[in-house]
């Protein structure tokens, strides 16, 4: 089931580590299946504060997420977007095809007795 990572992330000043890092990234994505959805569009903010962007990157699964955000080479470029990128980021499986809301609503209803 594909999985995704996310970063809500709030960029300040642009600088030449951060640039190094968003010329890298891809090439650590790359050998876990790894591909941006959303990288540098902006933000319609509908609901509530949001002072920043969003980042999100498909995988194939969850243990692929997982793996690129330990390896190696991710982790080696890492500090250049954390040391001035303030934000956070989550990792989190997909919905399984023909997927439906109200049957979980349904589970959610009869699990808390309403």
């Amino acid at each position: 089931m594909t999985a995704y990572a996310i970063g809500l992330i709030r960029p300040e000043t642009m600088n030449e580590d951060i640039l190094r890092y968003i010329e890298g990234i891809q090439a650590t994505m790359d050998p876990f299946g790894g591909r941006f959805l959303v990288h540098g569009t902006e933000v319609e903010v509908l609901e509530g504060p949001f002072p920043g962007t969003v980042v999100m990157i498909a995988f194939p699964d969850i243990e692929q997420a997982r793996a690129w955000y330990a390896s190696p080479a991710y982790q080696e470029l890492l500090p250049l977007r954390t040391d001035h990128i303030p934000g956070e980021i989550i990792l989190v499986e997909g919905v399984p095809a023909g997927y439906e809301a109200a049957k979980t609503a349904a589970a959610l209803r009869e699990a808390a007795g309403l």
